[in-house]
């Protein structure tokens, strides 16, 4: 197998896996020891962060790719160990969120929609946003604080934001393991959370299911530094499970285990 086969994120193992087992199913991403295969593909996705020089992300660490510039920030990544319809092993990688102001990386998977798009609604929008976040603030200085152009500003503002909220969900489609399709709506009712699908986990499992590679192991690690918030803790190269927030109802409807 070439490093990245017929299925263009599909990446090679370069270290001999005649020595590890399979396990016998596909574990539990909440609750969960790597398995010694998305050990072997962590630490090759490790390689590659601290080698790459295609794009600069300021993890906090120095390996002389970062954007020094940039403020320290670590982030979630993950590997879904995955077989081939011919039975070969490979793996996917990917990342939480966007990574250096993008969702598109050579080594990674897509994300299960791009609400980066240069010409996309989510795009158009928020320049909506601005234009009325800068009236608004332009009559709060002027001590126009309660006058009805700033009140219809400001419920504009907030109808808007609604809509685009609600167009970005529905434009996730969440595969399951049975090729069914479901948005955040459909799995989580009418008020989904934020962010419900950005996470490494359901980008991994989207890819896969898209191109009939199947599920062998997951794995979800820190890197870089540990988040600014006092109430999240993090260590570098450390294993976490999914979070139960954003993912618990995502990964349920993909994994088959939520109707």
């Amino acid at each position: 197998m070439t490093k990245q086969n017929t299925v263009h994120k599909l990446i090679a193992f370069q270290k001999d896996l005649s020595d590890i087992s399979l396990p016998e199913q596909l574990n539990d991403p909440f609750n969960y020891e790597p398995h010694p295969l998305c050990l072997t593909a962590s630490e090759q996705l490790h390689e590659h962060l601290k080698s790459q020089t295609e794009w600069k992300h300021n993890f906090g660490l120095d390996f002389g790719n970062e954007g020094v510039n940039l403020k320290a920030i670590g982030k979630m990544f993950g590997v879904l160990v995955v077989q081939t319809p011919e039975k070969e092993l490979a793996f996917l990688s990917a990342f939480s969120g966007k990574l250096a102001n993008s969702n598109h990386h050579s080594y990674f998977v897509p994300p299960v929609y791009d609400s980066l798009v240069d010409n996309g609604f989510l795009n158009s929008g928020m320049k909506q946003l601005k234009v009325i976040n800068d009236e608004v603030k332009e009559l709060q200085l002027a001590g126009c604080k309660a006058n009805l152009q700033l009140l219809s500003l400001k419920e504009k503002r907030k109808s808007l934001s609604q809509s685009l909220q609600h167009q970005l969900f529905e434009s996730y489609k969440f595969l399951n393991c049975n090729g069914e399709i479901r948005s955040p709506y459909e799995i989580f009712g009418s008020n989904p959370p934020s962010g419900a699908g950005e996470c490494a986990a359901p980008k991994l499992l989207q890819y896969a299911y898209q191109h009939n590679l199947k599920p062998i192991s997951m794995a979800e690690f820190w890197w870089g530094s540990p988040p600014s918030s006092n109430t999240i803790s993090r260590i570098h190269k450390h294993f976490y499970p999914a979070c139960l927030s954003k993912c618990e109802g995502v990964l349920g409807w993909m994994l088959g285990v939520r109707d």
